[in-house]
């Protein structure tokens, strides 16, 4: 019988509502808007400490510099404030943003609580600013700066040349963006051809201009006309040079040499020597099975049109005295 008793009270609670008039609903409906707005104006008069993030605004001479990564939009805060405020910020209703100034933008790598106080307390009207959640904000800004590079084949995928020469329509591209990156960029800038050439040696293509994130280029692609051209092997024997090694020994390469092919058309093996090619091993850096280091072309000639490295491994050996 226990559970007859929560029956018979829900019962008592409905009855009243059971057959009325259409009327009756809307006054009902009424009485409860009007109780739930003074709830809500009565609710928003009240004063509150609570945590929000409030937007940023950063200053600085965008035409000379350019983030390398996001700046950061907002910053947690804790602040105390009435409701009507709160829910203005929520809403983004007329809110000012924090301005924050860099005057050195290359050379900041943050922001602390010390230059973002001043800043949210003159931009929070009838909020009160109490603490950061976060002390230190990072930045990472760095020079804009703009390039022009002739452009040029990229070799196939395995490092061998591929037997055309090219006529680039511009024969130049302008790259703009963050200078770590634009001064590292190649010259002449790689162009790799999206797909197998048509076999008509006159025939037109559009090749798209790729680049690293952040840098953009004056065009969007470049005419390339290919023109079938012989390509002459040239073997090359070079010694190794071993870096980041323990300083105050000797040590044994083997074998003492890399072999090494570069690829060039008939007119550009003219002006080769062999001292431009350089091949490098990274001491330590052991990927073999046998316990070699595998050596990498550090620098080549710039006509050479393709290379490839033929020798796998180098087994190094400190000389004992």
């Amino acid at each position: 019988m226990p559970s007859a008793r929560p029956d018979r009270v829900l019962r008592w609670f409905m009855n009243p509502f059971y057959g009325q008039e259409r009327s009756y609903w809307r006054a009902v409906t009424a009485c409860f808007l009007v109780a739930s707005t003074f709830w809500l104006l009565n609710a928003l008069n009240k004063t509150y400490t609570t945590r929000i993030t409030y937007p940023l605004a950063w200053r600085y001479d965008n035409s000379r510099f350019i983030p390398v990564q996001p700046l950061p939009k907002e910053v947690p805060v804790n602040v105390t404030g009435r409701g009507w405020k709160l829910l203005r910020r929520q809403l983004m209703l007329d809110v000012k943003p924090a301005e924050l100034t860099l005057s050195a933008p290359a050379s900041t790598r943050y922001v602390t609580t010390r230059a973002i106080r001043p800043a949210l307390q003159q931009a929070m009207e009838g909020l009160q600013f109490n603490y950061l959640l976060s002390d230190t904000l990072w930045v990472e800004l760095d020079r804009l700066v703009s390039r022009r590079l002739p452009l040029a084949l990229s070799p196939a995928t395995d490092g061998a040349a591929l037997p055309y020469d090219a006529r680039f329509e511009p024969a130049s591209v302008v790259f703009r963006g963050p200078a770590s990156k634009v001064n590292y960029l190649p010259s002449p800038y790689p162009v790799h051809l999206p797909q197998a050439p048509a076999g008509s040696s006159t025939g037109d293509i559009r090749v798209p201009i790729g680049g690293p994130d952040l840098v953009h280029t004056n065009v969007q692609d470049v005419r390339v006309r290919l023109l079938r051209r012989p390509v002459v092997t040239v073997p090359v024997e070079v010694v190794p040079e071993l870096l980041d090694a323990p300083a105050g020994h000797v040590y044994h390469f083997s074998p003492a040499t890399v072999r090494v092919r570069l690829q060039f058309f008939p007119e550009d093996t003219v002006g080769f020597q062999r001292k431009q090619v350089r091949v490098q091993l990274h001491y330590g850096q052991f990927t073999n099975r046998d316990s070699s280091l595998r050596p990498f072309l550090a620098e080549k000639p710039a006509q050479a049109r393709g290379y490839l490295v033929l020798t796998r491994g180098v087994q190094v050996h400190r000389v004992e005295h």
